[in-house]
């Protein structure tokens, strides 16, 4: 766990989940199902579970969006065309088995701008990637989209590899001062 600001924490779940308390208590991304034990004890030095209120999934891969089922009071938010390549073929959106059917049980609402959080869609990694832009703290939570020394593959089945380049220009724009990635690689 590291505290990043005195809003935003960071966990190691497989991937990097964040914690934003703001007026409400949101996740970016939920991690590994093979990380849950890990992920909400070290939440659990922080907030319950049952306080989020809010999950963001920047993707539907099985290492950012497993234990969704762990946050029962907490809505779940991806990128419109994520929730739409999920409904045609959840297989290929790589989610492993367990994901995969706690997220069919789910109502999982198209993302949108909230708490001061811009939602913008980052198409490359997966056709519906998003990331989201926390203006006040001035910090970007990238999913798989940019890396502190890299991008994300674009070579899996819902990627979208002719949009990455235009998604890389796009976050180019956006002044942050702290990068917040999917994975610290």
């Amino acid at each position: 766990m590291e505290k990043i600001t005195e809003n935003v924490w960071k966990f190691e779940a497989d991937c990097n989940v964040y914690l934003l308390k703001l007026k409400k208590n949101i996740l970016v991304d939920t991690g590994n199902n093979a990380e849950r034990t890990k992920l909400l004890e070290d939440l659990g030095k922080v907030i319950r579970p049952e306080e989020i209120n809010c999950i963001i999934l920047t993707h539907m891969h099985y290492d950012h969006a497993g234990n969704c089922e762990s946050f029962s009071n907490a809505e779940i938010y991806a990128g419109e065309e994520e929730i739409k390549a999920f409904k045609d073929d959840s297989h290929g959106a790589v989610l492993d088995t367990k994901t995969e059917k706690s997220l069919i049980k789910k109502k999982i609402n198209p993302a949108k701008d909230m708490c001061g959080l811009e939602v913008i869609h980052t198409p490359g990694h997966t056709a519906g990637s998003i990331c989201l832009f926390y203006e006040k703290e001035r910090i970007l939570f990238s999913g798989d989209t940019l890396f502190d020394r890299g991008i994300g593959r674009t070579d899996l089945p819902t990627s979208k590899e002719d949009m990455m380049q235009a998604t890389l220009e796009k976050i180019k724009k956006i002044k942050y001062k702290i990068l917040c990635p999917g994975h610290d690689y």
